[in-house]
């Protein structure tokens, strides 16, 4: 059984908003951060061969404030976390390949970034099955 002073804190609904910022927190910021800075966006994608690059950070910006918002909202969360995760698990494999690293120190770091990417992913996943319970009668 839960505690009451713990329920009432999971119940209360400024806390799921906070709880939702924090998890979308690393891609709004960049998102927010490559509207600042859209030439820095445009190496960024031109860094990993992605084209055409003009799309690419478009989608990006998009989908990392866009599905950021929704979820922080609770308005359609589970396209906001789906697009989230989505973006997450494309972006790890072309960030992340730890498994072509071949030296041992790097590859443990790119291994580990390429796991907590994995976690988010994970996040996203109980947000969206969070909502859709929270919406059924």
């Amino acid at each position: 059984m839960t505690p009451g002073p713990i329920s009432a804190l999971l119940e209360a609904r400024w806390f799921t908003h906070l709880a939702a910022a924090l998890l979308t927190l690393p891609y709004w910021t960049s998102g927010i951060a490559k509207l600042f800075d859209l030439d820095g966006a445009f190496a960024e994608a031109a860094h990993f061969a992605l084209s055409p690059v003009w799309l690419v950070v478009a989608a990006t910006i998009l989908v990392q404030i866009g599905g950021s918002l929704l979820v922080i909202l609770g308005r359609l969360s589970w396209l906001g976390a789906g697009a989230l995760g989505i973006f997450t698990a494309a972006a790890t494999l072309i960030a992340h390949p730890f498994w072509q690293v071949a030296d041992p120190m790097l590859r443990f770091h790119e291994r580990n970034t390429f796991l907590e990417h994995v976690g988010l992913i994970g996040g996203f996943m109980l947000a969206a099955i969070l909502s859709h319970r929270k919406r059924r009668p």
